[in-house]
Parts: structure tokens; sequence; C-alpha cells
């Protein structure tokens, strides 16, 4: 649309696209813009929304907007780094927080206003920052606080000027909605003009003006995303004109390959074949510890198979596009707009891939959806739910959840328990961090006891508990490990464990994902752990711990421990943030 109601302006935060998607759930047409658009560009618009961001307003550089859209007719909402930006720019007091928060806080309202209309003290909210507004501008009233945010949320209704520090657009802030709702229709004065139904009419008609009467080759996972993707693809160009591929990587499940050999024979797919590539995949990882070059090898792979595959078919340049089934988190976590910090390097945004999007020879219908997004539209296109309800399972497949090291190293005792001498990927702030995991002796008693650990220590971003171990912690470090055959069959086997119970118990249906984990943490006669990474979330940009009933988790440790090579079993207490939800 030429003049939308809501702008949404991205200072490079990770969930600035979900604020525009959540606005159109509510029939409210969105755009993003960059954030240095000009105020003149946006009169028009009803409401403007300044998103999150990675840095912080005093560094050079920092992500900035003009001041001028403070005076336009619509209303403005900041979100966390907008927060600030706005308080910074209006003569408030930004300073860097002493401690940060990530993941849940609590929120107490303390003064009646707009665009906390309806909310109720006490409420959860997600907050994702370390600097905070420690005054606020002349002409606003602090409205709600955090135990650690003085400031969590200000307003001048005169001027139409809002702000939050957490984030309304995720689930978890359980009234982001209301908030959004009271922004949208009671402050912006919105109306309904958007209409998400007509999703597949324009995801098809997209594949097939790319396309431009081209061929499209898809490398299918089995998963979710790859399997609606090229469904789409089928319905859109004939099966005929979509060619797919399932390449073996040796980094797969238990019993994968057979499952979507099944699975793509009913979906219709006239072109499919099955490729055996576990030398081509296993050996160029032999000895690599660093996981973002884990990554980048898998990917590159990707495109080596891919060439050799459509040389043998005879495609040409001319004839043929690549198929991916990138979603948006996948995107944004590899650094996919101007000002967003690169988390980790998706496996179709390698190098080989990237040439292939400059040349315009992908297609990738579902790279501006969410998982739960692209969930409806596999319902909408009738694909069994066998499928649609599958766990998220990472294109690199085990690789990423074999952790890596190259030397051995001791887990250091401090007052709250070990640091392992392990590292995983985590986004604070809308940053990547790379930092140890804390391990405890026992589960906490208090769910939020993980937070305020990490929130509190600035060397961690994960925190676990001991489950289930041969030894004591004082008796267990770090072991020199990579990616071998007995080491991913020690994987293999414990994932098939975890996934088995899950399925007989009912808890698989609990979850949204079980990430299984294997760590080069143990003793020398049992070098691993396995880490049990059960999480809820509705689009993967956040995502909260799911406790299991003891008696099910004592089972299911009870199996593990019977794993040749496994010195202890973890639970991954973390949320995401300040934990991403895969541990590489």
């Amino acid at each position: 649309m030429e003049s939308p109601q809501i702008i949404v302006l991205d200072s490079g935060g990770q969930y600035c696209h979900l604020i525009a998607r959540k606005v159109r759930e509510f029939g409210v047409y969105a755009e993003v813009r960059a954030c240095e658009t000009p105020a003149e560009q946006m009169e028009s618009a009803k409401g403007i929304i300044i998103s999150g961001g990675p840095r912080s307003v005093y560094e050079p550089g920092a992500p900035m907007i003009d001041p001028s859209i403070f005076n336009l007719p619509g209303a403005t909402l900041g979100i966390c780094y907008g927060q600030q930006l706005m308080a910074y720019l209006l003569g408030g007091d930004v300073q860097r927080g002493e401690k940060g928060e990530y993941g849940m806080a609590m929120l107490d309202v303390d003064a009646p206003s707009q665009i906390l209309a309806e909310v109720e003290s006490n409420s959860q909210v997600w907050m994702s920052h370390r600097d905070t507004v420690k005054a606020v501008p002349p002409g606003f009233t602090a409205l709600a606080h955090t135990s650690t945010c003085a400031i969590a949320s200000m307003e001048n209704a005169t001027r139409k000027l809002y702000a939050v520090q957490f984030h309304p657009e995720v689930a978890h802030t359980h009234p982001g909605k209301q908030i959004l709702r009271n922004f949208l229709f009671n402050i912006c004065g919105c109306h309904q003009d958007w209409d998400p139904s007509q999703r597949i009419p324009a995801v098809e008609e997209y594949i097939r003006k790319t396309a431009a009467g081209r061929k499209v080759f898809f490398f299918v996972s089995g998963g979710v995303d790859s399997t609606v993707a090229y469904t789409l693809c089928l319905q859109a160009l004939g099966p005929n004109s979509v060619h797919g591929a399932y390449v073996d990587t040796g980094l797969m499940r238990e019993h994968e390959t057979d499952f979507v050999r099944d699975n793509f024979a009913r979906l219709g797919a006239k072109n499919f074949q099955i490729v055996d590539a576990r030398n081509e995949f296993l050996a160029p990882l032999t000895g690599i510890t660093e996981p973002e070059k884990k990554r980048h090898i898998i990917g590159e792979q990707f495109v080596a198979v891919q060439e050799r595959i459509l040389q043998s078919g005879h495609y040409t340049d001319d004839d043929w596009i690549l198929g991916q089934g990138t979603i948006y988190p996948d995107t944004i976590e590899s650094g996919g707009t101007t000002k967003a910090d690169k988390i980790k390097t998706h496996h179709n945004r390698v190098a080989g891939i990237q040439r292939l999007i400059d040349a315009g020879r992908i297609v990738e219908p579902l790279s501006l959806f969410y998982k739960d997004e692209v969930r409806e539209i596999g319902r909408e296109l009738r694909i069994p739910d066998e499928l649609l309800d599958r766990h998220p399972f990472p294109g690199p497949g085990l690789a990423i959840r074999c952790l890596c090291a190259e030397a051995k190293g001791e887990a250091q005792r401090i007052d709250e328990g070990y640091i392992l001498p392990v590292h995983s990927v985590g986004v604070q702030g809308d940053e990547r961090t790379y930092r140890p995991a804390l391990a405890l002796d026992n589960l906490p008693a208090d769910e939020l006891h993980a937070t305020e650990l990490i929130n509190r220590l600035s060397n961690i971003n994960r925190v676990v508990a001991t489950v289930g171990s041969r030894v004591p912690m004082n008796f267990m470090h770090g072991t020199a490990g990579t990616i071998t055959d007995s080491r991913l069959a020690r994987l293999r086997r414990a994932d098939a464990i975890v996934r088995r119970i899950s399925t007989e118990s009912g808890f698989e249906g609990k979850v949204w994902q079980f990430p299984v984990v294997l760590l080069p943490v143990g003793t020398d006669q049992h070098p691993d752990s396995i880490v049990l990474r059960p999480i809820d979330s509705v689009d993967g940009m956040t995502a909260s711990t799911v406790f299991m009933d003891p008696a099910l988790l004592e089972r299911m440790v009870s199996e593990l421990m019977a794993v040749e090579g496994v010195c202890a079993v973890f639970y991954d207490l973390t949320h995401k943030p300040p934990a991403t939800i895969e541990w590489e």
C-alpha cells in the first residue's frame, strides 16, 4: 500500500519485523522502513514505532532518527532502544545499566496512562537491554517499573509520545497485545485495512514472477519450512517445474531419511531424489571446533552438492533457480537488516548462497514469515499434521548440537555453581554473545533463578542444572571433542531416546522444540554429557524453558545415563533471550 497507517523504523532489533507483523494481525497495514527515513516522508502515517536495537545511544554510529518525527501529527511509540532514543533526543537521561535485564520480568504499573490502559500490575513482560532511562524528558511521566528497571514505560500524552523498555511485540509479554491495541486504536485511531488471508495468492504470484519461466530446484530437509515452501512452489508452478532433493548429510536423526522419502511421495513430488552425501559433509568437518566455521562449511557443502546434482542433470543457469525454505528469523539472526547484529550465520546465507541471491537465482517463498505463520499456511495447503507439527530441526543437523572443543579445560567453581569450559551463543540486548554456561548442582525451585543469575553475572549467557551424573561436578572436566562418527552416534541415540519418551508421554505436544545437545564435558572414561533443552515459543524469536514432570524426567535421565560415553545429564533453564534456542 502506498500510505501505510503504521511505519516501523528499523533500529536493528531482532524483533523489528515482528512488530510490523503483530500490527498487521490487528488488520492494520504496517511497513518497516530505515530508521533514517526523513520525517516529511511519514507525515501521512497515523503512528510511528521505533524498534529496539543492539547499540547504545552514545555509541558512534548508533542508529538515529529524524527528531522532527516527534512533531508530526501522528503518535510515536518507542520500544526498548526506541525508548532510550526518545529519552536521549528529548532531554532525558540514559545510562548504562549496572546489570542487564534479559528475558522474563514482572511489570508494576505506577500511573494511569493511555498506553498501559487495562494492563495490570505484576504482569509478565520480556526484556532484552542493559542501557536504561534514568530520568524522563521534560513533559513526560514515568508509568511503570520492574525490579531492575525504574522506568519501564513513559509517556507525554499531550505530544502523543509513548515508550516502553520491554518488548510488547513478543508472545512472552503477556499484556503485549493490549498495549499494541491501545496504541493502534485508542491513540492512533487506526482502522482495519489489511486481510492476512491473502497470503497464499500473493506468495504464489511472487514465486511465478521470480521463477520467470525457469524451473525451481529445492533441497528439502523434511522439516516444516522446506516442506511448505516446496509445496507452495508445486502449487504455483506445477510438478514438472519443481525438482527436489533430500541430502543425507550424515548429520540426520535416526530414521529421518525413510520418513522424508515416504512423506514426499504423498505430497505429489514427481521429480524427487535422495542423495547420499555423508562423506562430502563429514570429511570437511573433521577437527573443526568453532561453531561459525561449522555452519559455513555445511552451507558451502550444500552449494557444492547442489552444483554437482544440477550438472549431472544438465541444468543450465538460464533454466533453473534454487528454492529455499528460509524463514524470517533465519534472515534476522544472520544480520539480515542494515542495523541488526549477526547472531549466527544461517546455512542458507553463506557466501555461495549469497552469490545466487545476488544473481537473482533464489526463490524464498517464506522469507517474510515466522514459524507459526508457516504452519498456518501449511494447513491452508492441506499438508498433513504429521509434517506440520514436527518440531523445528536445524538445517546443519546434529553438527551444531554436537559441541566441540580443542583441548581439555577445568570447570571453575564459583559461589553459584560451576562455570563449564564450553561456550554457547546468546542474544543479549539484540547483540550476539558467546560465553560459558553455568551449571547448578540441582534444579532450582524458582523458575526465575536462571534469569536472575545471568542478569547478575556478566560472564555467562546460559544456566543449566545437573539432573543426573556419574560423578560430582568437581570430578568432571572439559574434554577435547570434535565431530566424529562415535560422538554423532552417541548424540543420535540420545536424541532418539528423548523423542521416543516425549512422544509416548505426550510431552512432545507440550513443547515447541526439544533440542538435545552433546557437550564435551565429563571424564576420561565418559567424555560427554547431554543437555535437555525443552522450550515453548510461538515464532522462534523468544522462547521460555518448559519444566518436565519429575517422574518423566527421572525416566528419561535413567535411559540417557545408560548411553555409552555419557557422564551427566543437564537441564537447560535459560529463556531466549538471553540464550538462543540452539547452543551454536
